[in-house]
């Protein structure tokens, strides 16, 4: 089979045919299905993916701690997946999600919550949507 034909296939078809990066992952976005707003990006792995597809909630795999994580396991600030969609070369998931709460670990209910702005031929960040409602400390005591 020629490259051609198996990129037309994989962009065209519809066969789910995901294609994981060289450490089996995938990258995800994740947004608020009412409003739009981008909530965060995370990581899937195979299994992430296929518990995802068969519970309706996200789960996620964390890079930092190397394992399976379902959102709100701990918070109980969950995502229930209204929609999943796939990009044109199958290697990055969009999920829109019915948030509970806050969805960054912050205590945010988005991870981006601070604006780039040009400043002195740089850039510098500043606050926006960056309530909390939740206390992280309180949620996530070791």
């Amino acid at each position: 089979m020629s490259t051609s034909t198996a990129t037309s296939e994989r962009e065209e078809g519809l066969e789910f045919r995901p294609k994981f990066d060289a450490s089996g992952l995938l990258t995800c976005v994740a947004t608020d299905a009412a409003s739009g707003e981008v909530l965060m990006v995370a990581h899937m792995n195979e299994e992430a993916l296929r518990r995802t597809i068969s519970s309706g909630e996200a789960w996620y795999f964390s890079r930092s701690r190397q394992s399976l994580w379902r959102k709100g396991e701990t918070s109980g600030h969950t995502q229930r997946v209204v929609e999943m969609r796939l990009d044109c070369d199958q290697d990055a998931i969009w999920i829109r999600v019915e948030q509970r709460d806050a969805a960054c670990h912050t205590g945010r209910r988005s991870c981006f919550y601070r604006k780039i702005e040009a400043a002195d031929g740089g850039a510098r960040l500043s606050f926006v949507d960056a309530d909390r409602p939740f206390d992280p400390a309180e949620i996530y005591r070791k």
